[in-house]
This record gives C-alpha cells, sequence and structure tokens, in this order.
C-alpha cells in the first residue's frame, strides 16, 4: 500500500488488510495514510520510503562511538569524506544519461514497451493499448492514467511506447534529479579536513569554560551495545476480550469475519 501508484490498488491491498485483520486497517487509518503512503503524501516522495540511509549510517559508526567526542566527530568527518570522493568519482565516470538505478528502471521499461500499440488522440494525449486495457498517457502535464509516470517521474512502459511513436527522448521526461548532472552536483561540496590541534584559534570565552560531569550515578553493569528486539508478546494488549462466534481475540461478534468456532 506504501507504493500502489493508483487509488483502486490502495484500496485493493486495503480490503486484504482488512479482512486478516481489521485493527490493522484501523491503526493505519487513524495514524493518516499520508505520512506512510506516497499515493496521499502532499510532496512527491519519490523512491524513499523508509529510514534505511540512517540504520546504514548507524551501522558504520558503531566502533567511532567508543571514542572520545572529539575522535568519534573526526572519525565522521573522515567517513563522509571518503564516501562523498568515492560517490564523486564513481559519478563522473558514468557516460549515461541518468544515473545507474533509474537508467537500468527506464531501460526495463522500453523493453516492456514492445508490446503496446498507441492511438493519437491530440498532440499530447494518446491511448496506449496494453494486453487489453488501456491507458491515457498526457506528454504535456507527463502524466499516465497508471500512476507511474507522475509518480516516479520516469516515463512508464505506455509513455516509453508513446514517445517512440513520435520519436521523441526518454531522458527529456525524466526528473532532472536523475539525470547525471544532478548526481555529480549532489558530491562537489568537499568535506574539508580539520586543521592539527595546535593551530586552532580558540576565543578565551570557550578554553577557560569548565565543562562538568552529568549528575547521575552510572548504573552497575556492563552498558548495552544492541538494541533489544521486541517480543511478539510485547503488541498484545492486555484484558482482551474473546469474539463469541470464533474465539479469537480482538474483535466481537459485531466485527466477525471469520467462520464460527467447532463446539
Amino acid at each position: 500500500m506504501a507504493k500502489a501508484y493508483t487509488q483502486d490498488e490502495f484500496d485493493s491491498l486495503m480490503e486484504k488488510v482488512e479482512k486478516v485483520d481489521i485493527r490493522v486497517k484501523e491503526y493505519l487509518e487513524l495514524t493518516g495514510y499520508e505520512k506512510w503512503a506516497r499515493l496521499y503524501a502532499p510532496v512527491n516522495r519519490g523512491w524513499t520510503m523508509t529510514s534505511n540511509i540512517t540504520e546504514s549510517t548507524n551501522a558504520a559508526l558503531v566502533s567511532a562511538r567508543e571514542l572520545t567526542i572529539y575522535d568519534f566527530v573526526e572519525e565522521v568527518r573522515k567517513k563522509f569524506g571518503r564516501w562523498n570522493c568515492s560517490n564523486r568519482k564513481e559519478a563522473s565516470q558514468t557516460y549515461t544519461t541518468l544515473g545507474k538505478k533509474y537508467q537500468d528502471m527506464i531501460t526495463l521499461n522500453e523493453a516492456m514497451s514492445t508490446r503496446i500499440t498507441v492511438v493519437p488522440s491530440t498532440e499530447y494525449l494518446h491511448t496506449a493499448n496494453d494486453e487489453g486495457r488501456h491507458y491515457t498517457v498526457c506528454l504535456l502535464e507527463r502524466k499516465c492514467s497508471c500512476g507511474r509516470f507522475q509518480v516516479d517521474e520516469l516515463p512508464c512502459q505506455h509513455a516509453w511506447a508513446v514517445l517512440k511513436s513520435k520519436f521523441l527522448m526518454p531522458e527529456d521526461y525524466c526528473s532532472d534529479y536523475y539525470k547525471l548532472k544532478s548526481v555529480v552536483m549532489t558530491y562537489e561540496v568537499p568535506v574539508y579536513p580539520l586543521p592539527d590541534r595546535n593551530e586552532w584559534n580558540i576565543p578565551a570565552h570557550i578554553s577557560e569554560k569548565v565543562v562538568l560531569p552529568p549528575k547521575w550515578k552510572r548504573p552497575p553493569g556492563i552498558p548495552k551495545k544492541k538494541r533489544d528486539k521486541p517480543s511478539v508478546n510485547c503488541y498484545k494488549k492486555k484484558n482482551q476480550h474473546s469474539c463469541i462466534i470464533c474465539g479469537q481475540e480482538g474483535h466481537n461478534k459485531r466485527t466477525c469475519r471469520n467462520a464460527p468456532r467447532r463446539t
């Protein structure tokens, strides 16, 4: 549902969730669709749907956390500098119009467009027939009724078929953020090295400041370094009532969709 392109696709998946457990549907509605589904997002969220970048950075800095504050910050600076230099070098040596990930996807869409026939309505409006289904493509607004053209900001297979019929370049209908020039510009700003400590010009009101330790006592034992994985049982609600029809918890006889239990 988070990656659904159309309302029909979203509603169909939500119905399946409701059949499994209506509490999940109620929880998602209470949370707000705009917070996790790109179909309802007030802005185009593109491809970023998770916090994996944060988790990956945390994993890369596990050993650095054992250092002092200054050494930790310096280790972060050096690591980000190496990443920035490596990504800039890779981007500058790429000879495709788009970044690798987006170039691969647009190539896949091109291959899928070979089975599609195009019927023009106006100069910009076309109908794409894809194995018995009809999709409306508008090149002027860069939209397709399948939803992928406007959400991904890349020509979908239907838009690809239209572009080929008009001898247009698909790269001209891709987001500028996917183009190699934008990728190179992302890593243009260098991570500057710090001078040696002896060369620092520290103001007097900073160097004379005394930093006191925190006012709390360290608990006994070895501090934990790994997060505790939540147990399945911790999500169970206490004092839940069982349905008198099927015997399962989490709902009552009015909302029960299960088969009656055997007596």
